[in-house]
């Protein structure tokens, strides 16, 4: 199974138009570009949206519970790619699930995290937008600016490992 990622409709002269088509293989997380004429069929699937609740991490294995049915179920880490240094026990997660297999599962856009080493900061360093280095609880290391100090509570961009703003208390 493949997950469209872009397109492309291209019309050249005369020939017929075709349509380039960005995928990504849902078992193997491998990306290809493919052409395909706007005659060709291509099988459809329907993939329905599940809530997940993350319940712990046991070597390679990540165990979830389903939301509605209380059901348990195992995935890879790898699933999760560089989402899965944000997961916390109870994290609401969302899955996708074709044909009662689970496809995907997406840790949520946006989660609060502990910055728990911070560099100094010195004033005068406000003339210009300034970051500095910052380790969170989960051991992730972003650039944060230089307000911030350790044990301040920050919102983080979970897609590309990015500060956002400080947590409301």
């Amino acid at each position: 199974m493949m997950e469209v990622l872009k397109t492309q409709h291209t019309q050249q002269g005369r020939g017929g138009a075709t349509i380039q088509v960005e995928l990504r293989d849902l078992q193997s997380g491998l990306k290809s570009t493919e052409r395909f004429r706007t005659s060709e069929a291509i099988e459809k699937i329907y993939v329905e949206t599940k809530g997940y609740t993350f319940l712990y991490i046991e070597g390679n294995t990540v165990f979830l519970m389903e939301s509605d049915t209380f059901e348990q179920v195992e995935v890879s880490k790898d699933m999760f790619g560089n989402g899965a240094a944000y997961l916390t026990d109870g994290m609401a997660l969302t899955g996708q699930v074709a044909d009662g297999k689970l496809l995907a599962v997406s840790v949520p856009n946006r989660v609060t995290c502990k910055v728990i080493e911070a560099e100094p900061s010195f004033k005068g360093q406000t003339a210009t937008p300034v970051y500095k280095r910052a380790v969170l609880e989960n051991g992730q290391k972003i650039m944060v600016p230089t307000f911030v100090d350790a044990e301040d509570l920050i919102v983080v961009n979970t897609i590309d490992n990015s500060y956002v703003s400080r947590a409301k208390a």
